[in-house]
């Protein structure tokens, strides 16, 4: 960050007309649009972690260097995720939770506006689900959900309508990448993104600490998980196994803990790892299942690592937001998480080959980082996946 090129004046400029862009509607059909692969193979997910959104430019930012703290605020937040929108533009951006800090937020509603304004400005399709901060002002779980599922180009749910009389939490849902226009593919979902609420803080007796993903939010993911494997296997064009998945939710899991910055595949550790003080056994749900290739959460902001247990990656996204807490001298950033499709032998767009990822900083250049592959397809020389 730049202090020098972050004009007090232009700030309120720029958030004052995302804002506007952000309470205007659009067409419903605009807001749930199909997720598909595009015409050159690939689809891109953003993911940001904790915001931290307050109240715009009144609000200070936390941990920055003394050259950077004249001006800076929550609209740095703002500046940071317009530019890598434009640069990276992303076919999907998931914000996965703390997107305000309730206990500073004066207007809950009005800063989610703020917050997600620079998304529904670039007309990209978004989801959210929901941290243990975001609840922490007027508004309950629900009613923020309730909310966010109405803004503009969100294609957020407030729970499966299948299973809203018995999923705990407030924010479990599922979409479907299907695959390219016009290949054998259009209609099966080639990739599916699985979105959890981790919940804020334990409601247990004698288990205190942060909450967990709950045996409901578990049944839900399996059936879901079967149900999309059943559908990838029938014809036309039936597979032999299920389409690779990505699980979002903010917490981490307990199995977080296992990695550090040496054994870590890429990314470093900066602070523990602040899970649940219980075990919900959704690792070894994941695992059962074998969908799930890679699981991204956020809440440890100081850690962007990515760690392989098994055949599962466990990636953080790193610290985004300006009123979050941070490290002095260590960038903001974000993940970004592409997909990539197969050509087939007729030369048309077949099943995902590969998934990769990489982070951007927020530094003049937005540098790019710790590029990996995560996941390819079984036989592919995995040395012919282009990384950045």
């Amino acid at each position: 960050m730049a202090g020098t090129r972050r004009n007090s004046l232009l700030f309120v400029l720029f958030s004052a007309s995302l804002i506007s862009l952000c309470l205007a509607r659009t067409p419903a059909t605009a807001d749930r649009r199909r997720l598909r692969f595009g015409r050159n193979g690939e689809f891109k997910i953003l993911q940001v972690a904790d915001m931290h959104f307050a109240n715009g430019a009144t609000t200070p930012c936390l941990d920055v260097l003394p050259s950077e703290r004249h001006g800076c605020s929550d609209l740095n937040t703002t500046v940071f995720l317009s530019r890598i929108i434009a640069v990276e533009k992303p076919d999907l951006i998931v914000f996965t939770g703390d997107n305000i800090f309730g206990s500073d937020t004066k207007d809950p509603v009005k800063s989610m506006n703020a917050a997600f304004a620079p998304a529904i400005a670039s007309k990209s399709p978004w989801v959210a689900i929901l941290g243990n901060h975001d609840q922490e002002s007027t508004m309950t779980r629900r009613g923020l959900m309730n909310h966010i599922v109405t803004l503009p180009y969100s294609l957020s749910r407030v729970n499966p309508p299948e299973a809203s009389h018995y999923i705990d939490g407030f924010g479990n849902y599922n979409l479907q990448v299907g695959g390219a226009d016009g290949s054998s593919f259009q209609n099966k979902s080639l990739l599916n993104l699985y979105f959890l609420d981790s919940g804020d803080y334990s409601h247990v007796p004698f288990f205190g600490g942060y909450d967990w993903i709950k045996p409901s939010q578990q049944f839900w993911f399996e059936l879901t998980s079967k149900h999309l494997e059943r559908e990838y296997m029938e014809t036309p064009n039936p597979q032999t196994g299920p389409a690779p998945g990505l699980a979002f939710f903010h917490i981490p899991l307990p199995e977080f803990r296992r990695f550090n910055t040496s054994s870590a595949s890429k990314g470093v550790r900066q602070e523990g790892t602040y899970s649940a003080s219980t075990n919900s056994g959704f690792f070894t749900s994941i695992v059962t299942r074998g969908d799930v290739k890679a699981v991204f959460v956020g809440h440890d902001h100081l850690n962007d690592f990515c760690g392989k247990l098994g055949d599962v990656n466990l990636c953080y996204g790193g610290g985004f937001g300006y009123h979050a807490y941070g490290k002095a001298g260590w960038a903001r950033r974000a993940r970004v998480v592409a997909a990539g499709l197969e050509r087939t032998r007729n030369g048309r767009w077949g099943n995902v080959q590969w998934i990769k990822t990489w982070k951007r900083l927020d530094d003049q250049h937005l540098s790019v980082v710790d590029s990996q592959l995560l996941w390819s397809k079984s036989g592919m020389n995995t040395a012919g996946v282009p990384l950045l």
